[in-house]
């Protein structure tokens, strides 16, 4: 492939993924804080189950399509772990946009750095330096100041309700961060496929969400509201179209390109995703919220220049040393890329993963199996 067609799929893939987050975003947001003829959609686990329907559906249709195995790789128990953590962070943060912007539940996505960083201490003995501990503490700086300094609470939310919406983000964090930490986990330990885990965390999903959906009687209260209002079942299924699209991009861009690149169009979209909320909703927002949000996208934008570097750092060192033992060479490479691929994964959007909120962190593309993974997952529309 030549530099001008690498560069162009390279511009397709971010592309893809910008463009279908962006649309998750606008159409989740229309879906939770926007009234359907006066009437608010409460049930928030009815769009989990949506999500997980079609992502189960692509699973199965990839495995299918490369021929592997449908038998589970790892104990259901595992599996069943994930899978209500995944629930449970999905619904939260449907449920905040009741009680908080859009912006607001954006820029808590980013502020899950330091959530994932404990658990991955807690769960599988992870060191950190100072440098990773200063990123996330920037993040953390500039999410509290956008919170402290201006509006959060969602357009048709009660006064005082925003702290309800910002206790169901941290529930979010504690969830997502210990999914995407266990997901890793089990990779590593069992050697699963992202399409396998794929399957087996939302047919997980879809049990826990349908068994939450009848047992609240919410089952009743979904399907009532949608024969009243029909333009709901076209934005769910758009929604969930959207995540899983996204799924699509975002996995080949990995295999194509690298983790890295697709850590730049993560942050590039978190951006447009809250100027596109800001211009479509009509939101207030002051200076000090402005230049908060200067200091999150500024920190994160840093975060993967150094990560370029340090690549480009490994690359002269291994073309140093690849003369003494080649075959060596290669396998670190090979494993190398499979840790770029997870690093990708977990790195992204919940919705895109396909496990936290499509998954998927958040199936994208066609891309070789994710297997010895070394690395951990930073949005998951």
């Amino acid at each position: 492939m030549s530099s001008f067609e690498s560069a162009k799929w390279c511009i397709i893939y971010a592309a893809g993924i910008i463009s279908m987050l962006l649309v998750y975003g606008v159409i989740q947001e229309r879906i939770m804080s926007e009234s359907y003829d006066g009437e608010m959609f409460k049930t928030s686990v009815f769009l989990v189950f949506c999500n997980r329907a079609v992502a189960i559906a692509y699973a199965a249709g990839m495995i299918k399509a490369k021929q592997e195995d449908f038998a589970n790789k790892a104990p259901l128990w595992k599996y069943v772990a994930i899978s209500i953590s995944n629930v449970a962070a999905t619904w939260c943060q449907y449920e905040a946009l009741k009680y908080v912007s859009f912006p607001v539940q954006m820029l808590g996505k980013s502020f899950k750095m330091m959530p994932v960083m404990i658990w991955g201490i807690l769960i599988s003995q992870k060191h950190y330096g100072v440098k990773d501990w200063s990123i996330a503490a920037g993040v953390t700086w500039g999410v509290v100041q956008f919170l402290l300094t201006g509006e959060t609470k969602s357009k048709h939310a009660a006064q005082g309700t925003s702290i309800y919406g910002l206790g169901l983000l941290l529930a979010f964090l504690a969830c997502d961060g210990f999914t995407s930490t266990f997901q890793e986990k089990l990779f590593k330990e069992h050697k699963t496929s992202k399409y396998n885990q794929m399957l087996y965390v939302n047919g997980g999903s879809a049990v826990v969400s349908i068994f939450t959906l009848v047992a609240s009687g919410g089952i009743f209260t979904a399907l009532g509201f949608c024969a009243r209002h029909p333009e709901l079942l076209v934005h769910s299924s758009s929604l969930s179209a959207a995540a899983v699209a996204g799924q699509f991009f975002i996995y080949s861009l990995v295999k194509e390109y690298g983790a890295l690149a697709l850590a730049a169009t993560m942050n590039v979209r978190q951006v447009l995703s809250i100027l596109v909320s800001y211009s479509v909703y009509a939101k207030p927002v002051s200076f000090l919220q402005t230049m908060g949000l200067a200091i999150v996208f500024g920190t994160l934008f840093y975060k993967t220049y150094d990560g370029y570097l340090s690549s480009k750092a490994k690359e002269m060192n291994a073309k140093t040393s690849a003369a003494a033992c080649p075959q060596e060479i290669g396998a670190a490479n090979a494993m190398k890329s499979d840790a770029s691929e997870l690093e990708a994964f977990k790195d992204s959007p919940a919705e895109a993963r396909g496990l936290s909120s499509p998954c998927g962190r958040e199936d994208s593309r066609d891309f070789g199996d994710i297997r010895a993974f070394g690395a951990k997952i930073d949005g998951r529309v």
